[in-house]
């Protein structure tokens, strides 16, 4: 052995207990993520709160190590493997199933809370909502099942409307369930509706060219942490092609969108610390009941109605939780 990797060898081998026993002294928290830093960073705020509320600070008595796939989905199998190889006491995974169902394959020990699940019972992540029976639990989001209520909704806001479209993700795990959901609805009303798939930011604005060209005069926003992380592109477009567009989220029509249908984003991360705060004080996964939505919000934007030409039917603003003026 050469002298220099000898002392190369030798001296990792002396600092690594030294910062090992430095990072022993404050437990480490794994946030894995489908999407991106920036555009969950608000949500990601509200995880904090939540966990501050069981007396667990970021940097203070707990360390938060976060992995971000950027919506590439196929990252997170890996990203989920290195947090566990880095001994993290739990793991919160958030944007979608596909990344608690990445965190729950790579192990069945560590504690897993998930932040907005479709279906975990569907999809393997527990047992039951009320016993979920393993090292998983978090809050539910049930997103897949509005895609019917948010088609009608949009129809009672447009109620003519030649050509409707919806955007999904075709990467999403209810990407096809939600597309059947809608086709029905739309059959059963005679509504002539067109489907655009978009898992990059290209293919977002491909599909808004098809928009236009087809004469589009609506579009259903289908939900998905990718879609949701490019929501200052998607009401970009929406406005500037005057598409009305009904959304998941009210993130959405607070960065200038028309409507949104769908449970709070915020109250669900915020729920996912608490959980998590709970089992750092030894409370176990398997005992915590999944959490539900405990309502889903109609917001509306007057202002960008007013830019569209769009009167809001009397019926629409009395259903609506929060309207923006």
């Amino acid at each position: 052995m050469r002298r220099r990797e000898f002392i190369t060898l030798v001296g990792g081998a002396a600092a690594w207990p030294f910062a090992a026993s430095a990072q022993q002294s404050m437990a480490v928290i794994g946030v894995l993520h489908s999407a991106s830093a920036g555009a969950f960073a608000p949500l990601l705020a509200t995880l904090r709160e939540g966990l501050s509320e069981a007396g667990y600070i970021d940097g203070q008595n707990v360390r938060i190590e976060y992995r971000f796939a950027d919506g590439q989905y196929d990252r997170l199998p890996e990203m989920a493997a290195e947090l566990v190889s880095h001994q993290v006491v739990l793991i919160v995974a958030g944007g979608g199933d596909r990344s608690a169902l990445a965190a729950k394959a790579a192990t069945t020990t560590i504690p897993i809370v998930f932040t907005g699940s479709d279906d975990p019972v569907k999809f393997g992540l527990v047992a039951s909502l009320h016993h979920p029976g393993a090292n998983v639990t978090g809050v539910s989001l049930f997103g897949s099942n509005l895609e019917a209520k948010k088609f009608a909704l949009l129809r009672d806001l447009v109620p003519t409307i030649p050509r409707m479209a919806m955007l999904v993700n075709p990467n999403g795990p209810t990407a096809e369930t939600d597309v059947q959901e809608v086709q029905e609805a739309a059959r059963a009303v005679g509504q002539q509706i067109d489907f655009h798939r978009a898992k990059t930011e290209r293919d977002i604005d491909a599909a808004f060219r098809t928009m236009v060209q087809l004469r589009t005069n609506a579009l259903l926003v289908g939900h998905d942490p990718f879609l949701f992380a490019r929501r200052e592109q998607l009401v970009t477009l929406t406005g500037y092609h005057a598409i009305p567009a009904i959304y998941e989220v009210h993130e959405f029509v607070l960065a200038g969108g028309l409507m949104s249908y769908g449970s709070s984003l915020a109250d669900n991360y915020r729920l996912a610390g608490a959980y998590a705060g709970r089992i750092l004080k030894g409370a176990k996964p398997a005992d915590l009941p999944v959490q539900q939505p405990a309502k889903f919000m109609l917001t509306l934007n007057l202002k960008t109605a007013k830019t569209l030409g769009l009167e809001i039917p009397a019926k629409l603003l009395a259903l609506a939780d929060e309207v923006i003026e």
